[in-house]
């Protein structure tokens, strides 16, 4: 029996979609996902959880400005904002939710690749979607198990779409394809018919496609952030009017005029605007087994832009092998090179970035993020003996990026800035991208060798990654309780969410966290100069 059902290019994929996430939370087409893939959704929920509470608990201005506005939304059936049981319109929670989640930039991330099957277009994605789950579940009285399953199911639309369609090659924001799969499960779970769920898909397409725009500029906004909030929050609204019966455009992934095949025509010259043509791609959706996109995806180790993560493991690596590095106050860090692929020299390389006045901009910087690492060995005065315990202690936390103390212009970490050289590595590297994130450093005369698999990468072997992670969430949970709270029980409460009833998962966000103002007082427009 096959593990997974293919929606082929010449078919309607969007009412597929909406027959497929019918199908799979009803249990009809196999036994499900396996353990180990419960496990791996289950963690990088309990990832994403931790990442927006200590966002709130910090005072982050995009997710405070939507958690105030949602509860201005009061719906007696809707669903709760994080540290609140008052029940909000459904789209509004969570789209306070989804930002909370998403503000450090520190939870999952996705590539999009799957040679077995040649779907190589390597679109980025992160986890940032649960709280759709959660927010359904919460108004349809679900348990832990389907809200696992229904994670699950979310991720693999999202996962897979980004496999096939480059959204960043037409300079359309990758939330697209998250939003899409929000639809869809938020549809599911609430009881929509496929052919809503296809209106849905369809209505969100057509109106609300945003732009790579949020991410230009010489100092990034809270757009960017917040993109995956406010497109699942329309994609939520998109459904919710499907179910009260508006109609949206049908088979939107052969629509000519829609974004698929729009940027990649089926058809060529004056046919390419025509109803018949084909979708782009195929889409092939598991239901059963190990084969699930989560198993694909990364997880961050701190606070970083993914695309960092090769040169972060580097450094560490060589901080590891020769500690003499950090003797003197860092007098030994001479002149650092980095060698990285695209899009990683693109996105974190551009020179604007070398002088970062937000946090925003600063965690988007591989010259800043790599001397900040370098910067807290050399104050520490001392090197872990291991890669595992080298990650925990030199770990980059939300206070790496703070403004109010002006922690992002320290000058040694500026310093240490000054003597970092990227450079992109050409064919060499970017033919190992995003099998890998291909990254090698310098320091002097040392070198690190290629870093294809860095800890937190799915295909990493080395890394004891459920003691770094744990680590990781102490230090979050320690940042979004008051102080003295329990941060390992606030892990053990999430880790047990595939044990939870109806009535524990609709209170499961519902965590009273800290107020520590002051995190981004005084922090400098965020709008280009």
């Amino acid at each position: 029996m096959s593990s997974s059902v293919r929606l082929g290019p010449d078919t309607n994929q969007s009412l597929g979609i909406g027959e497929f996430v019918v199908a799979f939370m009803r249990g009809d087409l196999g036994p499900g996902p396996s353990e180990a893939v419960l496990e791996r959704v289950r963690m990088f929920h309990t990832d994403s959880v931790l990442c927006g509470l200590s966002a709130l608990a910090l005072q982050t201005n995009a997710p405070m400005v939507l958690h105030r506005e949602a509860l201005g939304y009061p719906d007696a059936r809707g669903a709760t904002v994080f540290g609140s049981s008052v029940r909000v319109a459904p789209e509004k929670a969570i789209a306070a939710n989804c930002a909370a989640v998403r503000e450090w930039d520190s939870n999952g991330t996705n590539f999009g690749y799957r040679p077995s099957l040649g779907h190589i277009a390597g679109e980025f994605g992160h986890n940032d979607f649960y709280p759709v789950v959660i927010a359904a579940c919460r108004q349809n009285g679900l348990d832990g198990p389907t809200a696992l399953r229904a994670m699950v199911l979310l991720d693999e639309i999202r996962g897979r779409l980004a496999e096939v369609f480059s959204l960043k090659s037409y300079k359309i924001d990758h939330v697209v394809h998250g939003a899409i799969a929000s639809a869809a499960v938020y549809g599911a779970l609430m009881g929509a018919t496929p052919a809503q769920i296809e209106s849905a898909i369809g209505m969100f397409v057509a109106h609300y496609v945003p732009w790579r725009a949020i991410r230009a500029g010489k100092q990034l906004s809270d757009s960017k952030g917040a993109s995956a909030a406010i497109s699942t929050e329309a994609a939520v609204l998109c459904m919710k009017r499907s179910m009260a019966g508006f109609v949206g455009p049908r088979d939107i992934f052969r629509n000519p005029e829609a974004i698929f095949r729009f940027f990649e025509p089926t058809t060529s010259g004056s046919d390419r605007w025509k109803e018949q043509g084909d979708s782009p791609f195929e889409l092939v959706l598991s239901h059963s087994g190990d084969d699930f996109a989560v198993m694909g995806m990364h997880f961050k180790l701190g606070l970083y832009e993914h695309q960092s993560a090769g040169a972060l493991q580097g450094v560490i690596d060589l901080l590891v092998a020769n500690p003499s590095l950090i003797a003197g106050g860092g007098e030994g860090v001479g002149g650092i090179t980095i060698v990285a692929y695209e899009p990683a020299f693109g996105i974190i390389g551009n020179p604007m970035k070398k002088d970062p006045k937000t946090r925003q901009s600063a965690d988007h910087s591989m010259a800043y993020i790599v001397a900040t690492l370098l910067r807290k060995a050399i104050e520490a005065g001392s090197v872990q003996s291991s890669s595992d315990e080298a990650w925990k202690a030199l770990m980059l936390t939300p206070y790496d990026y703070q403004v109010s103390d002006s922690a992002i212009h320290r000058p040694l970490t500026r310093s240490i800035m000054s003597r970092i050289d990227f450079q992109h590595g050409g064919q060499e590297y970017d033919s190992k991208y995003p099998d890998g994130i291909p990254t090698s450093v310098r320091i002097g005369e040392l070198d690190s060798g290629l870093v294809m698999y860095p800890a937190g990468h799915a295909r990493n072997t080395s890394a004891d990654l459920n003691g770094i992670l744990r680590h990781k969430w102490r230090m979050l949970g320690e940042i979004a309780l008051p102080d003295g709270g329990d941060a390992d029980g606030l892990v053990e409460r999430l880790e047990g969410i595939g044990s939870l009833g109806a009535q524990d998962v609709a209170g499961l966000y519902d965590v009273t966290t800290a107020e520590r103002p002051g995190y981004e007082g005084g922090e400098e427009s965020t709008m280009d100069d």
